[in-house]
């Protein structure tokens, strides 16, 4: 069994942040040992202690020398009984590593890279990467070959682990019961699950609503998640009398049952993507997607057999896929169909698991090695 320490600097709330979380309620179901370190402000702290992941409050939400203090003390005290850690984002990397290079025993560490921005090649940058890590995970091979190409990590210092959901949870369910449950309208429903942030593509989302509407006056928008736009996007939709089509819900406990009120699933995102988990869960929950060939969205969306990718930051090509959905029944049976499957076969938590274990195992051996 491992023994494991996750690190994440992140006060926000987000796929990586549910990646890591599952992560860690996975390994633990496993029997391994856990422990994860993030800011006294994340929303991960209360998220984490409701999942019964153990977690300890420790001020590393920025590259400050108090933060690199007071983690270096943690670790001097409590790194050397954990086998490997996992740091997340660039701030709890660069406090991690630091703290690391001035300690003696510590594990090695796992860096997992959950989004495709670009990473500068400054000798910093490739020393934290190449020297004070001892692996890369991206949750994608496009981000993976991203690195590769535009860096020159070395490929088998990198492994891509696809981010996995737990598919006895994430499956269809009765529609008309849950929209009966959920108080939503027998009318036909678009829904988008994702952080209100201005790079999920919202905003074009709501121009090609307008777009269609004249020709599907019928159809509904949910709008599922929460984040630093909801203000800015309530009053857009207001102000633009969107209202009786668009309804905000929220972060919610119960996705599935959300999801499976949709026909359709979309996400225009047009940011550093990996394979967002919005699409994966809605792929399991049979409906057909429509998204942005972004990060490594392609690896999950298969453009004309489970969904459709459009240009990103373009409310006319996103108009024309879901048009196409909205128009035809059968299409959109089809298509969700095949992402349940491709879901079922691909996108299983225990595929995530079993990779993140080999990882994991792989740098500590590696370590034992030198």
């Amino acid at each position: 069994m491992l023994s494991i320490l996750h690190t994440e600097s992140s006060i926000g709330w987000g796929g990586q942040e549910i990646r890591i979380l599952t992560e860690a309620r996975g390994m633990l179901d496993r029997g391994h040992e856990v422990m994860l370190l993030t800011p006294p402000s994340a929303e991960m702290l209360p998220a984490a202690k409701k999942m019964g992941v153990p977690v300890e409050a420790i001020n590393i939400e920025k590259k400050r020398f108090g933060a690199l203090l007071e983690l270096r003390q943690w670790l001097a005290s409590n790194g050397r009984r954990y086998d490997v850690i996992n740091t997340h984002s660039s701030t709890d990397s660069w406090l991690t590593a630091i703290a690391c290079q001035t300690l003696s025993g510590m594990p090695p560490i796992v860096r997992t890279r959950h989004v495709s921005t670009a990473i500068n090649n400054h000798w910093s940058t490739r020393w934290l990467y190449t020297k004070a890590t001892a692996h890369i995970a991206t949750t994608g091979e496009a981000l993976k070959a991203q690195l590769h190409r535009d860096n020159g990590y070395a490929l088998e210092k990198m492994t891509s682990v696809r981010t996995g959901i737990d598919l006895n949870r994430f499956h269809p369910l009765d529609k008309t019961a849950m929209r009966a449950t959920l108080r939503v309208s027998e009318n036909p429903t678009i829904g988008i699950l994702a952080t209100l942030r201005d790079w999920k593509g919202h905003d074009y989302l709501l121009d090609a609503l307008k777009l269609l509407h004249i020709d599907f006056p019928e159809w509904r928008l949910i709008i599922i998640g929460d984040g630093p736009q909801r203000a800015r996007l309530t009053s857009r939709v207001q102000d633009e009398n969107l209202s009786g089509i668009v309804r905000f819900v929220g972060n919610v406990d119960n996705v599935p049952e959300w999801l499976s009120t949709l026909d359709v699933f979309t996400l225009p995102s047009f940011g550093d993507e990996g394979v967002p988990q919005g699409i994966m869960q809605a792929m399991a929950c049979g409906l057909p997607v429509v998204s942005t060939p972004v990060g490594a969205i392609a690896e999950a969306v298969q453009d004309g057999t489970t969904g459709m990718l459009v240009a990103p930051k373009s409310a006319h090509a996103l108009a024309a896929a879901l048009e196409r959905l909205m128009a035809d029944e059968a299409l959109r049976r089809n298509m969700g169909q095949a992402g349940r499957a491709y879901a079922s076969a691909s996108f299983g938590i225990d595929v995530m698991l079993d990779r993140m274990t080999d990882v994991f195992v792989r740098a500590v051996m590696a370590q034992k090695g030198k």
